[in-house]
């Protein structure tokens, strides 16, 4: 939304009155985006027109993505993979934008061509290129869950092995939340948590309820100071890229010429 993308309601708005159904559906508390996006597929066979609209609606000038200060940053701060359920193009267009290379993984092909070489950004749910990718109907959440699929492997591989830090995910999503319980299971059971690499999640605005159901889980909760949320994340990747570029400035002394 930073970079004027709809939010999820205009999305729902939008499924509604194609369908001709009653806008009051969009606040009972019985019924999610994701229902009802259901429910679209079975009236409409497919959700492909509602995929095309939303490319058109979701397709940000390049001007805007070159303007964003936080699109700039997640690039300048090299990290070696991204994980985004966005199904937009705008993380690629910023790399492009600012010259850093990159490699879009979607499928089990993706995953296989990948390599350490250049940024990877997975498409975790879906990639607008690619329509039948799409994670956006109650089932197609609901077949993640089973966290079988191939970026769904690699996910927890990397997050096994890696330091993770979780920006702009949504702490209701079942899918995350069910994923992130499961590595720290997967750790606890282990008998080797005390080594396992350290989680951080980034929220604008501090919240005791999630910070000790998360940290129960082997993840720090770091949170910002702003009332907007796009302007507590830019503070907070301004703080980090000040911190990594220190860090990087430091290993480049400690490096001696040959």
């Amino acid at each position: 939304m930073n970079v004027g993308l709809p939010s999820w309601r205009k999305l729902t708005e939008h499924m509604v009155d194609e369908l001709s159904l009653d806008r009051s559906l969009i606040t009972r508390p019985d019924l999610s985006y994701q229902t009802i996006a259901e429910y679209y597929r079975l009236s409409q066979g497919s959700i492909v027109s509602l995929s095309r609209w939303l490319d058109r609606e979701w397709n940000v000038c390049r001007d805007r993505i070159a303007a964003s200060a936080i699109h700039e940053m997640i690039v300048s701060l090299e990290f070696p993979i991204i994980y985004t359920t966005n199904y937009d193009r705008n993380l690629e267009t910023a790399f492009e934008l600012h010259g850093r290379p990159y490699i879009k993984v979607t499928n089990a092909h993706d995953v296989a061509r990948a390599s350490g070489e250049v940024t990877q950004i997975i498409k975790f749910h879906g990639d607008f290129d690619e329509p039948e990718s799409l994670v956006l109907a109650e089932s197609d959440h609901f077949d993640r869950l089973s966290f079988d699929s191939p970026l769904d492997v690699k996910f927890r591989s990397d997050a096994l092995g890696l330091t993770v830090l979780f920006i702009g995910y949504s702490m209701s999503d079942m899918n995350i939340r069910l994923l992130l319980y499961r590595l720290w299971r997967t750790w606890s059971n282990s008998g080797f948590e005390k080594e396992r690499p350290p989680s951080f999640i980034f929220m604008p605005c501090p919240n005791p309820v999630q910070e000790a159901v998360l940290g129960h889980w082997g993840i720090s909760m770091l949170s910002g100071d702003d009332d907007d949320p796009g302007m507590a994340l830019q503070g907070f990747l301004e703080l980090l890229l000040h911190e990594v570029n220190i860090a990087r400035r430091r290993r480049k002394d400690h490096v001696k010429p040959e």
